[in-house]
């Protein structure tokens, strides 16, 4: 399991600071997205907002997490943005699996 929690740890660090040199700090609301991304909002309670490529929309994971937000939120989303109801590390964990297929 200390694996495990290194990994994500891991994950996280390094998709923070791809995001950031790629797209800007992730809690810059103004920035824009680039062609081929879309902004979501992740996490309980203080939302961070993260920029993702298109292509995690075909993936069955990322579909679980969308079917949840429509589960959760309908199609008003409280932030104006797409958010994705589950924790920070979950959603990490999500797409360092996205990243690696």
């Amino acid at each position: 399991m200390g694996i495990k929690l290194i990994g994500i740890a891991h994950a996280k660090e390094k998709l923070q600071r791809t995001l950031s040199a790629r797209y800007g700090s992730a809690a810059d609301t103004n920035a824009e997205v680039p062609k081929g991304h879309f902004a979501v909002y992740v996490g309980e309670g203080k939302k961070k907002r993260f920029v993702i490529p298109i292509s995690y929309l075909n993936h069955p994971l990322f579909q679980d997490l969308l079917t949840k937000a429509e589960e959760e939120f309908g199609y008003d989303h409280p932030t104006g943005g797409l958010t994705i109801p589950c924790s920070e590390d979950y959603f990490l964990s999500v797409t360092s699996v996205l990243n690696c297929s």
